[in-house]
């Protein structure tokens, strides 16, 4: 996944002006392949806080404020999600304001809300502190929120990490460069990707100055936007995009495994017979037929998949059930594959390097009956762009297998938007390093969506 940093500058007090830039700045991030974009604290109405303490009823916002559906909207339309900093209305009646993260997602619908913990003096006046950390997961990556202020102190990034998050985005309204620079340090003391949205221009306690940017777990830096020292023409609008791949929490990563499973006893159902309606590949044949089984409940969230396809598309199903000893058999191959291309690896990252295309077999979703790899094809049964044949490897596809892969064309780019758009809203979830394959009920899709337990279990189909 790629994400972008959006450095503008605000105009003061104008929701509406700056939600459309934010609208416009999602939209050109989307077809620079960004899957998120990130914007500075209070960029809704700019950093003034005197202006928001005299319009306390008009500047402070819910989430579904009808003067940010610009915004909604953009990331509906362009499959990507948002982090807008706004000052935020509280959902209680005469309830002081927050500083606020709303995260909308892919479908413009509200991820998570971040209300800022820390507050400095100047902000205590206007602003009640938020009493829970800022966490959401998206393409298979767990993200922390702060804001300004709260990145100058240890704790926060700390429990980030501890929360087994992976990247760290900071919306703030910095006034120097050696400010921004600390974030080096917050980078490798915790492990975590860092993505800073920095303010620019004059604000209540002073200017702002740029430099939104982007340090790996390292400490390095390896984005930067430009520097803020005096007004220019225009807003001085700009991207700063990032490779978050290497983030992605793996099938490999224990946290994975650490989900326990309680299992339903849902059946496996052969949906050659079961749905008609559903297209299966005709390539594919084994013994017994069990690829073209899958547990009921996925099946049913397949034909509601497909009824919110755009007209002149339809879902063609590949494989779903894998028999364990096939997993396994798969999983060890291609690990034999890398350990041929990369003698120097040592076993431990063999085994990680494999997750990214076959799941372990001791917690692999095929072997639950709860994963499906599938493609979209036309009502008349021809080919879709989407970028890569399914089953194509991170090697042989130089990346592009990963959902959100840069360097896509527009049209493989759009039409994994719209698979991606009907099987979330049915309810599944995608494994980010490959396109194709989506799964409901297991441990994976129980991690993606905070569920405390998976519904399935590995199974032979015998056993039915």
């Amino acid at each position: 996944m790629l994400i972008a940093a959006a450095q503008f500058t605000s105009v003061p007090g104008d929701i509406e002006a700056n939600a459309a830039r934010m609208a416009a700045l999602i939209t050109e991030a989307a077809g620079r392949g960004a899957g998120l974009v990130v914007f500075s604290e209070l960029a809704l109405t700019h950093y003034d806080l005197r202006l928001i303490a005299a319009d306390p009823a008009g500047l402070p916002v819910l989430p579904d404020d009808a003067r940010l559906a610009p915004v909604r909207e953009a990331c509906r339309a362009s499959g990507v999600a948002a982090v807008v900093n706004a000052a935020g209305r509280a959902p209680e009646a005469g309830a002081r304001p927050t500083i606020a993260s709303f995260v909308y997602g892919p479908d413009g619908a509200l991820l998570t809300r971040y209300d800022k913990m820390h507050l400095t003096d100047q902000e205590s006046e206007i602003f009640a502190p938020g009493a829970t950390h800022g966490r959401f997961t998206l393409g298979g990556i767990r993200f922390a929120l702060a804001t300004c202020y709260d990145n100058s102190f240890p704790d926060v990034p700390a429990r980030a990490a501890a929360d087994g998050c992976r990247v760290y985005l900071a919306s703030s309204f910095h006034d120097s460069a050696e400010r921004v620079a600390r974030y080096a340090g917050l980078a490798r003391d915790n492990g975590l990707q860092v993505v800073l949205a920095n303010g620019t221009e004059v604000g209540s306690p002073g200017p702002a100055c740029g430099l939104s940017g982007v340090w790996l777990p390292s400490g390095e830096r390896v984005a930067s936007a430009a520097e803020w020292t005096e007004p220019v023409p225009g807003d001085g609008a700009e991207l700063v995009l990032s490779d978050a791949r290497d983030r992605i929490t793996l099938m490999a990563d224990p946290a994975v495994a650490a989900i326990p499973v309680k299992e339903c006893g849902e059946p496996l159902v052969d949906v050659r017979t079961a749905a008609p309606a559903l297209l299966v590949a005709a390539d594919r044949h084994d013994e017994r037929g069990a690829f073209a089984y899958l547990r009921e409940g996925v099946l049913r969230r397949l034909l509601a998949a497909q009824e919110a396809l755009p007209d002149g598309l339809r879902l063609q199903f590949v494989e779903g059930y894998r028999p364990p000893g096939l997993q396994r058999r798969y999983f060890e191959e291609y690990a034999d594959e890398l350990r041929a291309g990369f003698p120097e690896w040592d076993g431990a990252r063999i085994h990680q390097a494999a997750s990214r295309y076959v799941s372990p077999p001791e917690i692999a979703p095929h072997s639950a009956g709860g994963a499906v790899d599938l493609t979209l094809i036309t009502a008349d049964g021809a080919d879709v762009d989407m970028g890569t044949p399914i089953d194509a490897s991170p090697e042989e596809s130089d990346g592009a297998c990963y959902t959100s892969a840069p360097g896509l064309t527009p049209a493989a780019r759009a039409n994994r938007r719209v698979l991606a758009a009907a099987l979330t809203a049915a309810g599944l979830v995608n494994y980010p390093t490959e396109w194709w394959h989506w799964s409901y009920g297991d441990r994976y899709w129980a991690l993606a969506t905070g569920a405390d337990h998976a519904l399935y279990a590995p199974k032979e189909l015998a056993e039915q």
